[in-house]
């Protein structure tokens, strides 16, 4: 792990991956204490996610803003400077250098963390393959991993599976967070490189971005609960 956390609730991310932000208001209000931090993709965002996410901070959550940002250098710095003054916890850019150089020129000094996307957890080789890329899927994390660590970015994005890679990269002082977490006997959905909670914390991994096991079971918060309680042993 690359730093300490001081709330364990902080490992865990939940993806509000829901259509509208009363759906969102729903699972926040129905996991009450036991979640701390949320993910606002950009489906939500669309959907007045924005004025969801001055909420939570308002109310003293903690806000991981996942919009993958991908432009020429100087849009994506405008985008970030934007977007820095909304006292969000953690925003993601797409793992190019000239994107995350203008990402790191568009904090400009606010607190705010970015996070570079190496590979999409939705993709395999095959996939990789489709869209042009020769290298294998380590490789192209491993290098993107450089990159962003060059740039100046606070931590990367990548499947648990590839943790170990990435933490050699990049050491101790950036975060690792982690999408395609799946509870043993949880579906996998459309994920196809995924560790369960305990195996990814033990892997190395900050924070874990877990939804649909969370914002689709049938009871949310106890769902989060039992989560929590395998990160607790695994930490």
């Amino acid at each position: 792990m690359s730093q300490t956390i001081n709330d364990l609730r902080d490992r865990m991310i939940v993806a509000l991956d829901v259509p509208t932000i009363w759906d969102a208001y729903r699972i926040v209000s129905q996991l009450g204490d036991t979640a701390s931090f949320y993910k606002i993709g950009y489906a939500l965002a669309f959907a007045g996610g924005l004025q969801l996410t001055q909420q939570l901070v308002a109310e003293g959550k903690k806000v991981f803003l996942d919009l993958k940002l991908h432009d020429i250098g100087n849009t994506v710095t405008e985008g970030v400077a934007s977007l820095s003054h909304l006292g969000v916890d953690l925003l993601t850019v797409h793992a190019y250098p000239q994107t995350m150089r203008g990402a790191v020129a568009g904090r400009d000094g606010a607190d705010l963390k970015l996070l570079a996307v190496t590979a999409l957890t939705s993709y395999d080789q095959a996939d990789l393959q489709e869209a042009g890329y020769s290298m294998n899927v380590e490789t192209l994390v491993r290098r993107r991993a450089e990159q962003a660590r060059t740039a100046g970015i606070d931590g990367i994005v990548c499947s648990a599976a590839e943790t170990e890679i990435v933490r050699e990269v990049v050491g101790a002082d950036m975060l690792i967070v982690t999408p395609g977490i799946r509870p043993a006997g949880s579906a996998a959905g459309d994920q196809k490189r995924t560790l369960t909670p305990g195996e990814a914390i033990r892997a190395g991994v900050d924070h874990l971005v877990i939804g649909r096991p969370i914002i689709r079971a049938a009871d949310p918060r106890g769902a989060a609960a039992a989560i929590m309680d395998e990160i607790a042993a695994a930490s």
